[in-house]
């Protein structure tokens, strides 16, 4: 099974990215679906812009697969979407599936695949709160 990494401007489905999945050999799906909070550090978030640099955001994102597969052998298959542009409260930013035969393995992989995306993908949010506005350099 390919990996699929995704940037969009769009509103995300989790069910489609799901759908990505299905096959008859899978006993065990995951997600991680990351929404935007509407507080950060006590400050109230009125809405975040995301930025990428797109080509090596999905090549970053294939060598994480890499090492997931690699780590967690019974992973089949990992798909990462991430949206850009402007989201509001609530909507959301990030889904990361993948899948395995059985359930042994995929949440450490999931959980390892998230904490990578936020160490090395070239995703930038701009935090714009009530207070003004404020660019991070993680997911």
């Amino acid at each position: 099974m390919d990996n699929l990494f995704e940037i969009t401007d769009q509103a995300i489905s989790v069910d489609a990215v799901i759908a990505r999945l299905a096959d008859p050999a899978n006993g065990a799906v995951a997600t991680f679906v990351g929404v935007v909070r509407g507080q950060t550090d006590g400050r109230e978030t009125l809405y975040l812009e995301y930025e990428v640099h797109p080509e090596m955001a999905e090549r970053m994102l294939a060598q994480i697969a890499r090492e997931v597969q690699t780590q967690w052998s019974e992973i089949r298959q990992v798909v990462v979407v991430h949206r850009i542009g402007h989201l509001d409260v609530g909507e959301t930013a990030i889904v990361i599936a993948l899948c395995a035969a059985h359930r042994r393995q995929v949440f450490e992989a999931l959980h390892y695949a998230i904490n990578r995306i936020k160490e090395v993908v070239p995703i930038w949010k701009k935090e714009i709160t009530g207070d003004g506005a404020e660019w991070k350099s993680e997911v």
